[in-house]
């Protein structure tokens, strides 16, 4: 899948809106941009094709002197976060150059990347999905992991053997979501469907160049659909 230019942002939270029809569409509303391009690598200097985009602005005494130096380079106001982007083209984009949520229209697939909620340390029951023993009283066995390895042969627990342990705060990357409405004005984009992370986690919501068949599209009728069904055969 092809990956494009996106906007950082952050998870305002959850709602719902109504398509044409009147169902409830679930999406999260998050706050992007607007992003400044810090950064341009090309093929010819770098080896490869990225911007690196810089999101809300920060005071100059809060960061270091070597990014301090980035940013005067270009003439950019310093930047609390920087994440850089790979394309298969730069050629169209700037450095200084600002991106907002005009970037994306109604219908547009994207990707959505951020860390998931932390749930600090977790059994094997809620971490892993374990069945547990009997619950009946006496038995002494309800959530521990029980055996976890043979008896003469291997002698030894397989690596990779799922156990008890921290859970959650990971990268995660959804794929195949896809943006219902946009607002310009306060910089909000409503994705359908859940994203990463609690509210106020940093997200990256980048393109990756497709759009939406007509009978999946947050807006569409059932007549739509019936239609673009008949039309495939």
């Amino acid at each position: 899948m092809q990956i494009g230019i996106g906007l950082l942002g952050r998870k305002v939270g959850m709602t719902q809106v109504f398509d044409e029809a009147g169902r409830a569409i679930p999406v999260t509303v998050v706050q992007a941009g607007p992003c400044t391009i810090v950064q341009k690598k090309t093929v010819d200097k770098d080896g490869y094709e990225a911007v690196q985009v810089g999101y809300l602005p920060a005071k100059p005494k809060r960061v270091s002197k070597p990014l301090g130096g980035h940013f005067g380079k270009v003439n950019v106001a310093p930047m609390r976060h920087l994440q850089e982007m790979r394309l298969h083209s730069a050629a169209e984009y700037q450095t200084g150059q600002t991106l907002t949520v005009d970037l994306f229209a109604p219908g547009e697939e994207v990707v959505v990347t951020g860390t998931s909620k932390g749930r600090g340390f977790q059994g094997g029951v809620k971490r892993w999905g374990y069945r547990g023993g009997a619950k009946s009283h006496g038995s002494m066995f309800h959530r521990a992991p029980g055996s976890i390895g043979a008896s003469s042969f291997p002698s030894k627990v397989f690596k990779g053997h799922r156990m008890p342990g921290r859970m959650g705060g990971v990268r995660v990357t959804v794929r195949g979501l896809h943006i219902v409405q946009s607002d310009p004005g306060r910089n909000l984009l409503l994705i359908r469907g859940a994203v990463p992370g609690p509210q106020g986690r940093l997200l990256a919501v980048r393109k990756t160049g497709k759009g939406t068949p007509v009978e999946s599209q947050p807006g569409a009728t059932d007549e739509k659909a019936a239609n673009a069904k008949g039309e495939r055969g």
